[in-house]
Formats: structure tokens, C-alpha cells, sequence
């Protein structure tokens, strides 16, 4: 008796109990699948993980999650240009376009469900974007930038913003504390407006290069400690919901936020900071988690476990 006649005999052996449960146990394997899987709808792609639902690039638009509610109460989480989003397309000698928001691009999804954006370049942009949207889990969202430049860019930056609706307080992880341990310091406004933690000189370098004057909407950043690590987390203690916004390590040279107060309840991380010679591509990966009561300790666990985790091709 050949192998797969001996395994078609201990099947069919099984009790119609244990077959059942197998067959479900399967079932539920692909409907957990489906649950991480983007719907494509004519422009736009919406989802629903169990834990969030709403829409990516809605209309068309090239923005990132919009609309998107806790569905175990039904509330809103997002608001403005949404989660993810790429906006500034900075380098040392100009600010492209207004945003990636004003760049009209295409998307598609891809066969394991997830949703590719690229934007080609043109004109305004001298190089390509990519971006690739993918649930790693019902609470947890990856996106990988990818950038090749058709001419030398220095010090170039993609700025990923993130806006939320509620989640009041901010805290990045920094290296500021008085016992000198990395802790999550706040972005009060008795500290100051616009808050930004560099990764190191070097950044701060680029964050003083003058990309910040260019119109539209100028920001004057408050350079704050230096980042422990590309880690931060909006809080939201009423409605006991967490969100934490991370980036792998040598992917982003800042997080910047205003103060707690201000209107857009936002993160942002800035992406690359690096030269490119026309031809060269590369990669800089993201994280978005929104739960319940996430702990200081588990967000950093949370991002040790996305800095572990190997690269996609």
C-alpha cells in the first residue's frame, strides 16, 4: 500500500465526528483569511477585520483608510486625509507637489488580498511611489513604501501621516527620561506646539534644512529628545483604545506629532532620509495596531516583534 493510500484509509477510518471538526477547523482557517483580504470596489477597496472596518483610498483618492470604525462599538477612529496616508514629498531643494494626495495614481489588489498603489513619475515627481496595504492581523496593519528615483534626490523624505479622531494624548518613544531609560514622553503644549523626535544629528540636520518653510502650510517643528526607537502611540483612555504607529528601525529619522490639544490628533512618520542616484530604489516599512488598553510594555513588544519579523521580497 503506497503512502497516500494509507493516509486515505486512516481517513476514512475517522470517526464522522472528527471529520466534521476537521472540516470545520478548515472552514474557519479561510474565513479568518478572508477577514484580512481587501474588497475591491470600483476605485476603492474596503474592509472589515472583525476588529476594524472602512475604506482605502476612497474614490480613488490617494490617501489611506478613511472612515474606518471599531466594530465592537461602531465608533469613529479616523478623520481628515485618514491613516497611512502619504503626504510631504520633501528633499533638500523641494517640496513635490502639495502632497501625495494631489498625485493621481493607480491601485489594483492582489491576489492574497492585499493593495497595491503606485504612482508614476511625471513632470512633478521625479520618481516612483509604491505603496503595498496588508492586514498581518484583524488589528494590525503593514504598509511598504517603495521609492526608485528617476534623478539624484537628496536627503530625500516621504512624511506618513496618520489622523485620528479621539485618541487625545500622544507619546513617542524616546531616549529623554531622567534616568536615562527609554520611556514614552507626551507632547504637551506647555512643551510645545508642533513636536519632533529626531532619530540623531543627522536628522536633525534634515529637519533643519529649510523643507519645512516651503509652502503650503509651513510647520516650525520643536526638536525634542531623540527617538529610542520609531515608536508611538496615540491613547484614547475613554474609549480604552490604543493606537500604536511604528516603522522598522533604519526606515524613519523622526515622528512628529502636535500637542495634544490640537485639532488634528495626528502622527506622522518620516520615511528614508536618505540620497538616491537616479535608478536606485528603496524600501521603508510601516505599522499601524489599534486595540484595547495596549500597554506601554506591550507596544514595545509589539515593535519588537515587527523588527524580528523578515523582510517580504
Amino acid at each position: 500500500m503506497n503512502s497516500f493510500s494509507r493516509r486515505q484509509t486512516r481517513l476514512t477510518g475517522m470517526p464522522l465526528l472528527w471529520l466534521m471538526l476537521l472540516g470545520l477547523a478548515i472552514s474557519g482557517l479561510g474565513a479568518a483569511e478572508n477577514k484580512l483580504a481587501f474588497t475591491a470596489t470600483d476605485k476603492e477597496f474596503s474592509f472589515d477585520t472583525g476588529v476594524l472596518r472602512g475604506t482605502l483610498r476612497a474614490k480613488g483618492r490617494s490617501a489611506g483608510l478613511m472612515s474606518v470604525l471599531d466594530c465592537a462599538s461602531g465608533t469613529l477612529l479616523s478623520s481628515s486625509m485618514g491613516l497611512l496616508s502619504h503626504y510631504r514629498l520633501l528633499d533638500a531643494g523641494a517640496r513635490y507637489g502639495t502632497a501625495a494626495w494631489d498625485w493621481p495614481g493607480e491601485a489594483r489588489l492582489l491576489p492574497g488580498g492585499e493593495v497595491e498603489a503606485r504612482w508614476a513619475a511625471d513632470a512633478a515627481h521625479p520618481f516612483d511611489m509604491t505603496a503595498s496595504y496588508r492586514w498581518a492581523a484583524q488589528d494590525t496593519l503593514d504598509v511598504t513604501t517603495r521609492v526608485t528615483a528617476r534623478q539624484e534626490l537628496r536627503r530625500f523624505e516621504v512624511f506618513l501621516a496618520s489622523y485620528f479622531d479621539g485618541f487625545p494624548l500622544t507619546f513617542v518613544y524616546a531616549k529623554g527620561s531622567a534616568d536615562g531609560k527609554p520611556a514614552f514622553l507626551g507632547a504637551k503644549k506647555s512643551e510645545a506646539v508642533w513636536h519632533m523626535f529626531p532619530r540623531d544629528d543627522a536628522a536633525v540636520k534634515i529637519i533643519g534644512d529649510g523643507r519645512w518653510l516651503r509652502p503650503p502650510h509651513p510647520v516650525e517643528w520643536t526638536l525634542r529628545p531623540p527617538l529610542a526607537a520609531p515608536l508611538a502611540v496615540r491613547r484614547d483612555n475613554a474609549r480604552g483604545l490604543t493606537a500604536v504607529v511604528m516603522a522598522r528601525a533604519g526606515d524613519c529619522f523622526a515622528i512628529a506629532a502636535p500637542h495634544d490639544e490640537e485639532a488634528h490628533r495626528s502622527v506622522y512618520l518620516s520615511l528614508f532620509g536618505r540620497d538616491f542616484k537616479p535608478g536606485e530604489s528603496a524600501v521603508a516599512r510601516s505599522r499601524l495596531v489599534i486595540g484595547r488598553n495596549i500597554s506601554d510594555r506591550q507596544a514595545v513588544v509589539l515593535y519588537e516583534t515587527f523588527q524580528a519579523q523578515p523582510d517580504a521580497p
